[in-house]
C-alpha cells in the first residue's frame, strides 16, 4: 500500500482560516482536488477501454483534511477487477494477474508523488497569501 502523504498542521491550518474567511476552509478541498487530479489525469488515459465508463468513473475526492482517487460505482462494478486482477466469471474463469499495487491509481500516485507534493505546497501557499498572511515557503 502507498504511504500518505501528510501535512503537518494543517487542522490549525483550517481553523486560523476559518477564523479569517468563512469559505477559506472549502478552498482547502479545491487545493486537494487539484493535486489528487494529477494522478487522474495519469491513470485515465491508461485504463482499458470498451465504453469508457471505468475510466470516467476514476475521480478525485476530499474532504477538510483528506483526499483520495476513487475508481468505480454502482454502473463500473468490475473497475477493481481492472485496476488490480484476479480471478470473476461463472466459476471465476476469467483471470486477470494480479497485482497488489495496482496498475492505475496506485501506480500513477507512485509516478506524480513529487508533483503532487508540489501541487500541494504551491496551492496551500496560494492559498495563504489570498487571506493576506506572508508565506515564505
Amino acid at each position: 500500500m502507498a504511504e500518505p502523504i501528510s501535512v503537518k498542521g494543517l487542522s490549525q491550518f483550517r481553523r486560523d482560516l476559518k477564523a479569517i474567511e468563512a469559505d477559506a476552509p472549502k478552498q482547502i478541498r479545491t487545493v486537494m482536488n487539484d493535486a489528487m487530479d494529477i494522478v487522474v489525469g495519469w491513470a485515465r488515459p491508461r485504463i482499458p477501454r470498451r465504453t469508457g465508463r471505468a475510466s470516467a468513473s476514476v475521480r478525485a475526492k476530499s474532504t477538510g483534511t483528506k483526499a483520495r482517487i476513487a475508481g468505480g460505482s454502482r454502473r463500473v462494478p468490475y473497475y477493481p477487477w481492472l485496476d488490480f486482477g484476479g480471478r470473476v466469471g461463472r466459476r471465476r474463469s476469467v483471470t486477470r494477474e494480479f497485482r497488489k499495487d495496482g496498475r492505475y491509481i496506485y501506480e500513477g500516485y507512485f509516478t506524480n508523488k513529487g508533483k503532487i507534493v508540489e501541487a500541494l505546497q504551491t496551492g496551500m501557499v496560494t492559498l495563504a497569501r489570498s487571506v493576506g498572511w506572508d508565506v515564505r515557503p
